[in-house]
């Protein structure tokens, strides 16, 4: 399978059949309060015993009103499929519960017997259902990552990453992370080798000044260099044609304008619409401010990648032999998911503590790309905007 782009939406094939399942339960059962008290009583094995279960914020990380909407937007497609989902001991499940498993399955990154122990059902129930989960978050979910589509919007966006250290007109932050795998020594599968010698599949994503992650790119193997997955990327190729970063440039001076553009670090090329730091031994004091500011700006992505990997532990740490094809499918779903929470403005996730880093034993890559002449002449300006030097 190809790589995976968060503006991209998948359609149901029309000549698809849907039928409802009887394993299915009322709206009024859904909507009940008694749904948790119920599913927690299930809730047996180390799970039981190291949470407190009475409170469904301690097992699922959200709050309740974030997993209701969750609900309601994969309903229809996880009862569209006939099935036979019960416990062991032969409870139907309803559309609460296999949510809830799927939830926890992303949330936890617990093995399928792990969370089949703690939930009272066999592994392969678990694995059907967060499958099922997650191709219904594709269909149903999309519409939570999409670039800025009116002025407005991006207006909104550049106001706020200029509050961070100045940067006007600045649209976004890209960085990448990997997504680390456990997998046999195989020369076929040494195309997943990243530079430090790990088998990891890329994740590629462009954020707001909210954390928000706007667009992505997953699916390529580690051994892709970040210049060589943007350059592939489909917002790369708006903007060479100029469809994206097409906006109203601004007036610094009279002489002066910038463009719309995004930021990233040295493992990216400086490009008229991508602004990297200033690199080399034998930068100015100047360019050396500039450096920071940019640095600043670009911890936004850092601490949403962070955000991520903290939140849906199934993408952080080294995911054991995964399915290649499955596995971009399931990273877009956790960031569809992290989206969901930012726009719930879900105060359980604001209160979590985030480790520091998002790909822990990685070296910083340098781009050895020529810079754009357009590229450095924005930097330059932006620079001498930034440090009171840009004249009239």
């Amino acid at each position: 399978m190809g790589p995976i782009r968060g503006s991209r939406k998948r359609r149901r094939p029309a000549n698809k059949k849907v039928e409802r399942s009887s394993a299915s339960s009322s709206p009024e059962e859904e909507e009940s309060g008694e749904w948790w008290h119920d599913f927690s009583n299930r809730i047996s094995g180390p799970l039981s015993s190291s949470r407190d279960t009475e409170k469904f914020e301690s097992v699922f990380k959200i709050s309740r009103k974030t997993f209701d909407y969750i609900c309601s937007l994969v309903k229809e497609d996880m009862v569209a499929k006939p099935s036979n989902f019960t416990t062991t001991g032969g409870k139907v499940l309803s559309v609460n519960d296999q949510v809830a498993v799927a939830l926890r399955r992303l949330i936890s990154g617990k093995s399928f017997v792990s969370l089949g122990v703690s939930f009272g059902m066999n592994k392969s129930t678990v694995s059907q259902i967060t499958w099922r989960f997650v191709e219904a978050m594709e269909e149903r979910g999309l519409h939570h990552l999409r670039w800025p589509s009116t002025e407005t919007e991006m207006q909104n966006i550049k106001s706020k990453f200029e509050k961070i250290r100045g940067l006007p007109n600045c649209c976004g932050v890209i960085d990448t992370t990997h997504i680390m795998m456990c997998m046999p020594s195989d020369p076929a599968n040494d195309i997943y080798l990243d530079q430090e010698k790990k088998h990891s599949m890329v994740l590629q994503a462009i954020v707001d000044p909210d954390m928000r992650f706007r667009d992505i790119v997953t699916g390529w193997p580690g051994s892709m260099c970040e210049p060589l997955v943007l350059k592939n990327s489909g917002f790369s190729k708006l903007c060479e044609r100029g469809h994206r970063l097409n906006g109203a440039s601004i007036d610094l001076s009279e002489a002066s304008k910038v463009r719309e553009y995004i930021v990233g670090d040295a493992g990216y090329p400086l490009l008229p619409w991508l602004i990297t730091p200033y690199q080399g031994k034998g930068i100015s004091v100047v360019e050396s401010e500039f450096n920071k500011r940019h640095f600043a700006t670009r911890m936004v992505a850092q601490r949403a990648l962070v955000k991520l990997k903290d939140m849906w532990r199934i993408v952080q740490g080294e995911m054991w032999r995964p399915d290649k094809h499955r596995l971009p499918r399931i990273i877009l779903v956790c960031c569809l998911l992290h989206n969901i929470l930012i726009d719930m403005e879900d105060i359980v996730q604001d209160e979590m503590a985030l480790s520091h880093l998002h790909d822990s034993g990685y070296k910083q890559q340098v781009c050895k790309a020529s810079d754009d002449d357009d590229g450095a002449v924005l930097r330059d300006t932006l620079r001498r905007y930034l440090t009171g030097r840009l004249t009239s």
